[in-house]
């Protein structure tokens, strides 16, 4: 199987690379400047340059496009919209390294994680912006795309357990009442659906078992 990992410089994509890699993947990374992944491959681009001969051959491209800063944040809608634009009526899916602001708290959908009093400010600009994207995502029945929201408490550092629990579009906890994943677990969850491909045009989530 042919992947890229788009952005696969940043801890996200490092991390998902690695495991893909050491699953026998053929892996290449889409990055700017020096590639700094596992990967073996690398093509140095910037992700608003990616056109669709960029993608030509691979199974499966991987988005782990982040941005954090303000001015930074409309970025996420715009990538998005590039890669969609490159993989447009082809066969390769596109896998989307999600938010969990936009996971719904309640049966009818109305309601999200963002939405809570206890949402902190400082995370509701990028959950707004994460939701933007994933809302523009639903609309595009032309790609191929599964979009996978982590845990609320998604952890960068966090340690590998090899385990983790497989939802859906509400938001879920833990037989501990958590709702906590490591990067390094939300990888291999990643991986997996890379390898699977389940959950065509569908938002899924993952949280530690």
């Amino acid at each position: 199987m042919k992947l890229a990992v788009v952005c696969a410089n940043g801890k996200a994509g490092k991390l998902i690379t690695k495991e893909a890699v050491e699953r026998g993947l053929d892996v290449t990374a889409i990055i700017r400047g020096d590639n700094q992944s596992p990967a073996p491959k690398s093509i140095s681009k910037d992700i608003l340059d990616i056109k669709a001969e960029d993608l030509a051959g691979f199974d499966v491209v991987v988005d782990a496009f982040g941005a954090w800063t303000e001015e930074m944040l409309p970025l996420h809608s715009t990538s998005l919209k590039v890669l969609c634009d490159a993989l447009s009526g082809t066969d390769t899916r596109l896998v989307v390294v999600g938010g969990a602001g936009s996971l719904y708290v309640n049966p009818e959908h109305t309601a999200c994680v963002a939405d809570g009093s206890d949402f902190p400010d400082v995370f509701k600009p990028l959950a707004s912006a994460m939701a933007k994207a994933l809302g523009e995502l639903r609309k595009r029945t032309d790609v191929k795309w599964t979009y996978i929201s982590p845990a609320a408490d998604f952890q960068a550092e966090g340690g590998r357990t090899g385990k983790y629990i497989l939802a859906g579009e509400e938001f879920t906890l833990n037989d501990k009442g958590e709702s906590i994943i490591s990067y390094a677990d939300y990888a291999i969850a990643l991986v997996d659906e890379v390898t699977k491909g389940n959950h065509i045009q569908e938002r899924i989530s993952v949280v530690r078992k």
